[in-house]
């Protein structure tokens, strides 16, 4: 089964969004407790990574040797590029579940676009928890940006934003094949989102090389913060990588755009 759906401009497609994702946000907060419970849990919950932090702090000066702001920094840039992405787009990694049910069928013969339903589809506005308790470790880190360097904050956001709203889009992606890949898919998304709280120094050069070349996780935040802080880069890595995030983000998102359309081709429906 192929999509039949009109040309529409990219400014048509974010108003189908925000008008899919303001019905889910209605529908959901008019249980009102459970939505401030739903909040306030995920809020406590994300907060705990950070106690994480601040209790190895405890024990040692520096980590990987960056201090205890300069973690921070890294956790919230990462974690708010991160819950943005997962607040707007993430649900698109339930793909196989409407697959399986066959409702994927029914936002095929739709005129509006499958990505745009299945990402406004479930609308979790409850993820404001997450987001809030990100946003407010960022800013508590921010007095150790220097002014004059203070710009790329907001681009390395962007960036990590585009970067982890494609790696969701590679997982759903690769859901058109493999039904059973959202596990796969999440060692990517949520293992790439703790990979970021920390400073790379702390893992292997290997790794670091992996999500730099490969899946490109390092231009989140380590990239674009190592210029930030003024560090030098502890593996020896090529300067004008710091600079290299929107690049980065372009092709990725570009890679993801054609995975998901030759998912879409590929798609043949469930049947009957």
């Amino acid at each position: 089964m192929r999509p039949r759906r009109p040309g529409a401009r990219w400014w048509c497609r974010v108003g189908d969004y925000l008008l899919l994702a303001w019905t889910w946000a209605r529908a959901s907060a008019q249980y009102r407790t459970s939505f401030a419970v739903s909040i306030l849990s995920s809020f406590a919950i994300n907060a705990l990574d950070a106690v994480a932090i601040g209790i190895v702090f405890t024990h040692v000066t520096t980590l990987g040797g960056f201090s205890l702001r300069e973690v921070m920094f890294l956790y919230g840039t990462g974690g708010v590029s991160f819950a943005v992405a997962d607040m707007l787009f993430g649900n698109v990694e339930r793909l196989s579940q409407h697959i399986r049910a066959g409702t994927f069928d029914t936002m095929l013969i739709r005129p509006v676009s499958p990505f745009v339903q299945m990402a406004a589809d479930g609308f979790g506005a409850h993820r404001i928890g997450r987001l809030a308790q990100a946003v407010i470790v960022l800013g508590l880190s921010l007095p150790v940006v220097p002014w004059s360097r203070a710009w790329m904050v907001p681009v390395m956001i962007v960036c990590g934003v585009v970067i982890f709203t494609a790696v969701f889009t590679l997982g759903a992606a690769l859901q058109f094949v493999l039904v059973d890949a959202p596990e796969l898919a999440n060692a990517f998304t949520y293992g790439g989102v703790t990979l970021t709280q920390y400073p790379l120094s702390v893992y292997g050069d290997q790794l670091v090389r992996g999500v730099t070349y490969i899946v490109p996780l390092a231009f989140v935040n380590w990239q674009p913060a190592l210029y930030v802080l003024g560090r030098p880069d502890p593996f020896g890595l090529p300067g004008w990588l710091r600079f290299a995030a929107p690049l980065a983000a372009l092709l990725l998102s570009a890679v993801a755009a054609l995975a998901w359309r030759a998912g879409i081709r590929r798609y043949r429906s469930t049947g009957n």
